[in-house]
């Protein structure tokens, strides 16, 4: 496979190989940066059709954008211009709901994970109509006492709040602010001029004839359009093509972050050395604010300001690790205890209760730093 790994790393490279030998890998790169050297670097297989996978190919990361986004959020706390307390409405009048204050937008506390009338493609891609029908929207429970998953409406709650108070698009901010001056290899909306290193995204087979009444009965919210699990992923209807450049170059800051390996990494290792974020934030943004069953995802979740913690029986656990997954095996993460920091980009979405891929390169950087 292309790319290096320093000495005592080679494990990681074998478990590369190995996701494509036996994982249906087809397209993929991880990079690991250990205590801000940068000690895994590997891509390989197919971008599309015809097209490899290069050092600088491009790839959609679903939800591991929401640890990017936070980031911008509390970039703008850390400047004194944006206070973690303050209601939602101080900063977007026509918010309302001013017992919601900007934390709970962060820890998804905000009752707002689903919209009683969902929003076109179209609508979503022009923004506006979206953060209209977050102002209508009246919470589907009360704010601040349980979280449930935002799964695409924390993009526009929290980036509408950046937009407010810098006068940017959340993507802008982040490009002027984080990645330009650090020169990390990520976007949220894509400039047409870097679409052609795009790789197509190869989404996940889901059977949805799966009679529901035979499933675990955490699963059957899955399987019913009416339950708020599908209401939250249907909050954009029909569902979003990230492959589609209209979208790529649009601002879903809670889906369509596109990156490298590389570009993921770095950021979480310049969060590590203080390059983003004080170290005091960054402390309290990766200190627990919730630990529950979430209404919406059915299952035990952790969360700090924006970033997830993981809960024991992830594979990336550690008592100080957080970062976040994305939709069909992506994910960036730090182990501050470990001076750890990893992406891992791909285009073939799988199964995420079968998908091994994240969790076997993940072990292997362990299994190195021993």
């Amino acid at each position: 496979m292309p790319g290096t790994t320093a000495p005592g790393f080679e494990p990681v490279l074998d478990a590369f190989e190995d996701n494509f030998a036996h994982h249906d890998e087809i397209g993929a790169a991880v990079c690991v940066y250990v205590n801000g050297e940068k000690v895994v670097d590997l891509w390989g297989g197919s971008a599309s059709e015809g097209r490899p996978w290069t050092e600088d190919t491009l790839q959609v990361v679903f939800s591991t954008t929401k640890a990017i986004t936070a980031a911008c959020a509390l970039h703008l706390v850390d400047r004194g211009l944006l206070d973690l307390d303050a209601p939602v409405a101080a900063y977007w009048p026509e918010f309302g709901k001013p017992d919601i204050p900007v934390r709970w937008l962060l820890t998804h506390q905000a009752g707002l994970a689903a919209l009683d009338t969902p929003v076109t493609p179209a609508e979503a891609i022009a923004w506006k109509p979206v953060v209209a029908a977050l102002e209508a929207q009246q919470p589907l429970w009360e704010p601040g006492t349980e979280s449930g998953y935002h799964a695409h409406t924390f993009g526009w709650l929290v980036g509408e709040v950046v937009r407010r108070v810098s006068g940017r698009s959340l993507g802008t901010y982040l490009r002027e602010e984080i990645t330009g001056p650090l020169g990390l290899d990520f976007w949220i909306g894509l400039p047409a001029s870097e679409y052609h290193r795009a790789a197509r995204i190869i989404s996940p087979k889901i059977d949805m004839s799966v009679d529901p009444a035979t499933l675990p009965e955490a699963l059957r919210p899955y399987f019913d359009p009416t339950s708020l699990t599908m209401r939250a992923s249907m909050a954009v209807t029909p569902f979003l093509d990230h492959n589609d450049p209209a979208e790529l170059a649009a601002e879903f800051p809670s889906s369509n972050g596109a990156g490298t390996a590389r570009g993921l990494a770095g950021f979480y290792a310049a969060l590590l050395d203080g390059r983003i974020l004080s170290p005091g934030l960054l402390a309290l943004a990766t200190t627990e604010q919730v630990n529950g069953v979430d209404k919406v995802l059915r299952v035990p979740v952790r969360i700090g300001l924006g970033f997830g913690l993981p809960t024991p029986d992830m594979f990336w656990h550690g008592p100080t690790a957080f970062g976040f997954s994305g939709h069909g095996g992506s994910l960036g993460f730090a182990d501050p205890a470990r001076g750890l920091a990893f992406g891992y980009v791909m285009n073939h979405g799988r199964d995420p209760i079968t998908d091994k891929r994240a969790e076997n390169l993940v072990r292997a950087v362990l299994a190195s730093l021993c």
